[in-house]
């Protein structure tokens, strides 16, 4: 067995990110930049007014009160044609273009009109409400990066910036491989000793979630005949993720069978709990990732190896940081050689600090628990017994995992 971090340093050694594609802007929320975006416009084009009132020179206000001329008005995306002088002003609107001569903005509050008569009850020193050209940003400048994953808030920018079209990382196609006759689809009728198979719409959900298009390649029953033919249509794949078939047994035939076919195993068993009978190898030009088949195992097994590798298919950089902890709200013995992952609830106690509550239960078929866990404790090999309030290493099912 190999520890877990030889493992990923082994498993993302073998990707790359992928070709770019081009998309247009309302399809590229959720999606990774390839390319910097940069400005095609000045934003504003122009100096603007930050509110509604009237556009002075900073001189004539500066002692009040102060009456002034207004000899027109400026609103938004509608520019005064001309300029003040000496004793003038200009009625303008949040938006507008402030008149040549002003250097300042008196809000409307501050001021009693009559007719063409304005007092101005309020001094505004020079820039007062005043949005200076370029405030935004400028042609040219380089609003988002690329390896930026786009948010709502960067499509807003990004159209701000007059970007109709933009270039993004091709989404990884992943196809799912489910084996064993003991499993049948939600729905489907099942037998006297057949289970309800879960792993391939959870893992299905995940790669949607982490930016990826699953390809469901349904289940492969224990022979060779069906592994063969479902494994083919993996041809073209980023990735094959096979669920089940991974460990010793009679029937476990998905690595013999990809073995005739060509499969370059790297590695068979991890020094982890739950998870340990995880492969990964390449079949011609498909990486395939082998994962058990109890679905607590491939489902951990997916946050700790398939996110990293569909971010960096994706271009993006290691989600890596701080690492986070918590105090532990319920003892654990002591740890052998496999680094571990326990499901755990999270509270606060009364100074405000995370407290991670392992379940009693860990068995790597129980979904219920899995569902109802906040974080898994990440406990290293060889770890000593924890007694209860001690600081443990926690991977949150919030954040980066909130759509997990």
């Amino acid at each position: 067995m190999i520890p877990v971090s030889e493992a990923l340093s082994r498993i993302l050694s073998a990707f790359a990110p992928l070709p770019p594609e081009t998309v247009a802007l309302p399809d590229a929320f959720g999606r990774v930049l390839a390319a910097d975006l940069r400005a095609r416009v000045t934003q504003p084009p122009t100096a603007v007014s930050a509110m509604d009132g009237y556009a002075v020179r900073s001189a004539d206000v500066a002692n009040v009160p102060a009456t002034l001329r207004c000899i027109g008005e400026a609103p938004a995306g509608r520019a005064f044609a001309g300029g003040i002088g000496p004793g003038e002003c200009v009625r303008i609107f949040t938006g507008g273009p402030v008149p040549d001569g002003a250097d300042a903005i008196v809000i409307q509050e501050d001021t009693d009109a009559e007719g063409e008569r304005v007092t101005v009850r309020e001094a505004a020193p020079a820039g007062r409400f005043v949005r200076a050209a370029g405030l935004d940003f400028q042609t040219g400048t380089v609003g988002l990066p690329a390896g930026r994953l786009m948010t709502a808030r960067d499509i807003g920018l990004a159209a701000a910036m007059n970007i109709p079209w933009l270039e993004v990382r091709r989404r990884p196609r992943v196809a799912v491989l489910a084996t064993g006759d003991e499993i049948a689809r939600p729905g489907d009728p099942l037998g006297p000793n057949q289970i309800v198979s879960s792993n391939s719409l959870a893992l299905g959900a995940m790669i949607r979630a982490l930016g990826g298009e699953p390809v469901d390649l349904g289940t492969a029953l224990d022979t060779r005949e069906s592994l063969a033919q479902r494994i083919s249509a993996a041809r073209g794949m980023d990735l094959l993720l096979t669920t089940g078939g991974a460990s010793v047994g009679d029937y476990d035939l998905v690595r013999e069978v990809l073995g005739d076919r060509g499969l370059a195993l790297d590695f068979y068993k991890i020094a982890m709990r739950p998870g340990k009978p995880l492969s990964f190898g390449r079949l011609g030009e498909v990486p395939v990732l082998g994962l058990p088949g109890n679905p607590v195992s491939a489902f951990v097994c997916g946050l700790l190896f398939l996110k990293p590798v569909l971010r960096r298919l994706q271009g993006l950089e290691a989600d890596e940081g701080p690492a986070l902890t918590a105090r532990l709200g319920a003892a654990l013995p002591s740890n052998d050689r496999r680094q571990e992952y326990r499901r755990a609830t999270l509270s606060r106690d009364h100074g405000g600090e995370l407290v991670a509550t392992p379940f009693a239960n860990q068995d790597s078929s129980v979904m219920s628990l899995l569902s109802r866990a906040d974080c898994l404790i990440v406990r290293p090999p060889f770890a000593e017994a924890s007694d209860v309030g001690e600081r443990v290493e926690i991977l949150s099912f919030e954040g980066g995992f909130s759509r997990l």
